[in-house]
C-alpha cells in the first residue's frame, strides 16, 4: 500500500470513528432530559425531562436493547414548567439489557 492510499485510509478511519462517538446522554434539543438505566433493572432504561419553552411538547424514552429488538416509551405530553418520564423495557431471552437510551422529541 502506498503512503497516499495509507494516509487517505487511516484519514477515512477516522472519520469513521469520529461518527461513532456517543453523543450527550439525551438528544433532546428544546427539552432539558436525563436518561439512564434503572439502578436494580438493567433491562430498563428511562428518560426524564423538562420543558423550560414556552410552548407544549411531547416526549418518549428510545431504548437500545443490544441483542433484542430496540423499544420506545409512551409519549408524555409535557406544557411549560412541566416535567415527566417515560421509559422502555428490554425483554426476551435475547437481551443483554439497555445499551443505551435516547429521546424522540416533538412539538405537541
Amino acid at each position: 500500500m502506498s503512503k497516499r492510499m495509507w494516509m487517505a485510509a487511516a484519514g477515512a478511519l477516522a472519520l469513521l470513528t469520529t461518527g461513532l462517538t456517543a453523543s450527550p446522554a439525551a438528544a433532546a434539543t428544546h427539552l432539558n432530559c436525563h436518561t439512564f438505566v434503572h439502578e436494580n433493572d438493567r433491562d430498563l432504561g428511562i428518560a426524564s425531562c423538562s420543558n423550560p419553552t414556552g410552548g407544549t411538547w411531547i416526549f418518549r424514552a428510545v431504548v437500545v436493547c443490544g441483542r433484542a429488538p430496540d423499544v420506545v416509551g409512551e409519549w408524555v405530553r409535557l406544557t411549560p414548567g412541566a416535567s415527566g418520564q417515560s421509559q422502555g423495557y428490554c425483554g426476551g431471552i435475547f437481551t443483554s439489557g439497555v445499551g443505551a437510551v435516547g429521546v424522540d422529541e416533538r412539538p405537541a
